[in-house]
């Protein structure tokens, strides 16, 4: 009796050979489809919120002029919800309708002017770019650490600023252009190198969050260290001034006083890289110092 050998039967392959580049194209085809439906989610629960809901803030008050305000304490407001409120919306809103007496600073409402840093839910933000909805109830709103309060949420910059001055945050230079309207030129390089240092807009949150500026109060602060950079790093500014601010910031509470906890990079509104640019410094600092014989 003979054995009837089935026929081979061809396999299909299980998966088509895919070249690395459609691999790339269809998983950034599958990260955006997913952003987008994060954020139309997002959308959705937002608009869910009625504009009838309110959010529950409570604010920090405190005013030595009226005896019975100078003990601080903080004050509840349940300010109505509209989509895109932002902290300093609801603030706003909480002045006009429930105590004019709600002290707080605010500009330009566009990020850029700095004025209205606050303390919220533990971390410092701008009032103007902080939304509501990202943040969970209640929302408690204080001025920032480590400054003394003026009243409400406004504290004395003074000595922020006197910060920012001692490093002497404007350009100087030995060499000008030989014609009138000539301008002073800088590489396309080194205006990458210090872009980021530019974009400080003097709110003081890193300063704000800072362990060892809390702790010493000659320490000139992330802030101005930054500002330092972004001139000492100029290729504009001549060798003798970089010099010159080298020897303000390598003082005893100078660059070496920071302990690279990262906290003023991580609270920055403008995302500048701050510890970065105090690491480079002391970089500096160091070459500045060697001797050669």
């Amino acid at each position: 009796m003979s054995t009837q050998v089935p026929e081979p039967v061809e396999e299909e392959s299980s998966a088509e050979s895919v070249s690395p580049g459609k691999q790339k194209r269809d998983q950034k085809k599958r990260e955006r489809a997913q952003r987008i439906q994060e954020q139309r989610e997002a959308e959705a629960a937002e608009r869910a919120r009625s504009d009838d809901d309110t959010y529950h803030l409570k604010v920090f008050r405190y005013d030595p002029e009226v005896p019975e305000k100078q003990e601080p304490r903080f004050d509840d407001f349940y300010v109505p919800y509209k989509q895109g409120m932002t902290v300093l919306d609801a603030l706003m809103w909480a002045r006009d309708h429930y105590d004019s007496s709600l002290t707080f600073r605010h500009s330009c409402r566009q990020a850029i002017c700095g004025s209205d840093a606050l303390f919220v839910n533990g971390s410092q933000r701008l009032g103007c770019k902080s939304q509501l909805s990202d943040l969970s109830e209640p929302v408690r709103i204080e001025p920032l650490p480590h400054a003394d309060v003026v009243k409400d949420l406004v504290v004395d910059m003074e000595h922020f600023y006197d910060q920012m001055e001692a490093v002497e945050p404007y350009f100087q230079t030995n060499s000008l252009p030989d014609g009138e309207l000539d301008e002073q030129r800088q590489t396309r390089e080194n205006r990458e190198k210090v872009k980021m240092s530019t974009r400080c807009i003097w709110c003081s949150a890193c300063m704000s969050s800072c362990n060892i500026a809390a702790g010493d109060n000659e320490y000139l602060g992330p802030a101005a260290i930054n500002k330092a950079y972004r001139f000492a790093m100029d290729e504009r500014e001549g060798e003798d001034m970089k010099q010159r601010r080298l020897e303000i910031l390598e003082q005893e509470h100078g660059v070496w006083r920071c302990q690279t906890q990262f906290s003023c990079t991580e609270v920055c509104p403008k995302d500048i890289p701050l510890t970065e640019h105090i690491q480079e410094l002391k970089r500096e600092a160091i070459k500045n110092n060697l001797k050669f014989w």
